[in-house]
């Protein structure tokens, strides 16, 4: 049977929302009384871990889900509004890790796909969905599918707290079945350049991370300990906007700088950096619930809600140019020719189409410069010139 991802049940102390309730607990009983709003980018992710599901279920169980069933289940799948063909190549790359994952172990392994772990031993009532569960060689192996596209959204497998819940529930589910010594957690983005995350432990590390989610997963189902607001904490969190203490925290940052030199220090500037990095987020959050109040007829003193700019547009585009052109303007005049992007063009062709034909012709323009976190994967730049280039330009 397929996974059903829509209809999920979530815990309140989910593996989904782990990096939150483990580092802040209060907000697992916060964010209760605000409701869950599914974005269009979640319900496209959740269009391809289905179309995932197929096509490995199919590879290790084609006796349930054969061949047949797999393309009656694509091609309806195609229907849908959100579907996009090049899920097709994303979803094969995340096939062809796990493949590449089951062939390399020395004998046959257990695979179990969209199984629902329980690790409530460890968090009360906490259960998940993982995406891959092999076990073989006396290694437990959690392979999870991202959907996400932006860089700033890029998840790592190391310590990875959603994926080592999923092994905990997985190890507690499979330890009388098979023998397990390590655990490995791979997450496969395939939309991201490199977007294959991989980290391995031992059993009883994670045995030692399960006794430190015992112990905050205690607060958290209680509603009890300290707030810890940050960036990557109130990213998702539902109560974001109202939230009092990264309301405050933000606040200070933004403000409390107290009595200091004229100038700051870069070691200073790379500090603040990381102190504000929520500031600007928060603003918008906060912004936008505002919006909602005084949309719903609320008060919210020195705001209100107003009507932006508007635009024209024309009630019937055909009937209006042909009132044009009977007039005796020239048709031509009216529209305008306009090639597609790069981008557009690769979707329109296909990309191992459009590689073959034009691949060669496309040349690549790097980024603007960007600042990022020390800990980004891609090497550092500089302006500077070096000796070698000096000489090469007088030349």
């Amino acid at each position: 049977m397929m996974g059903g991802h829509k209809d999920r049940k979530h815990a309140l102390l989910s593996a989904s929302a782990a990096h939150r309730w483990l580092y802040c607990t209060p907000s697992a009983r916060l964010e209760e009384q605000f409701p869950d709003k599914p974005s269009e980018a979640a319900a496209e992710g959740t269009l391809a871990h289905e179309l995932a599901e197929a096509k490995v279920r199919n590879y290790f169980y084609p006796a349930d889900f054969s061949k047949r069933k797999l393309t009656s289940f694509v091609k309806k799948m195609k229907e849908n509004e959100l579907w996009q063909d090049e899920m097709v190549e994303h979803t094969d790359a995340y096939l062809d890790y796990i493949k590449g994952t089951a062939l390399a172990l020395d004998s046959q392994p257990y695979v179990a796909i969209e199984r629902e772990v329980d690790y409530g031993g460890y968090a009360p009532e906490g259960f998940g969905t993982a995406d891959c569960i092999i076990v073989g060689d006396g290694c437990l192996h959690i392979i999870d599918f991202k959907y996400g596209k932006s860089p700033d959204g890029r998840v790592t497998a190391e310590g990875n707290p959603q994926l080592s819940l999923y092994a905990l529930g997985a190890y507690e589910a499979y330890k009388i079945l098979y023998p397990i010594e390590r655990v490995k957690l791979a997450i496969v983005q395939p939309r991201l350049p490199d977007g294959i995350s991989e980290w391995e432990c031992t059993l009883k590390e994670l045995l030692m991370f399960g006794e430190f989610v015992r112990k905050r997963a205690a607060l958290a189902s209680k509603g009890e300990g300290d707030f810890n607001p940050h960036a990557k904490t109130c990213r998702y969190c539902r109560a974001r906007a109202q939230c009092r203490a990264r309301s405050d925290r933000n606040v200070k940052q933004a403000f409390d700088l107290g009595e200091l030199p004229p100038l700051i220090t870069a070691e200073e500037a790379g500090r603040r950096l990381c102190a504000m990095e929520d500031v600007a987020k928060y603003q918008k959050d906060l912004q936008a619930w505002a919006l909602s109040e005084c949309l719903a007829g609320k008060d919210v003193p020195g705001w209100k809600a107003v009507e932006g700019r508007g635009s024209r547009d024309w009630a019937d585009m055909d009937k209006a140019f042909k009132t044009l052109t009977d007039g005796g303007i020239n048709e031509a005049i009216l529209w305008e020719k306009k090639p597609l992007t790069l981008a557009q063009v690769e979707k329109v062709v296909g990309k191992k189409d459009f590689e073959a034909a034009v691949g060669s012709m496309v040349v690549w323009n790097p980024g603007k410069p960007a600042l990022v976190k020390e800990s980004d994967k891609r090497p550092a730049i500089t302006n500077k010139v070096t000796a070698v280039d000096a000489f090469k330009e007088e030349k």
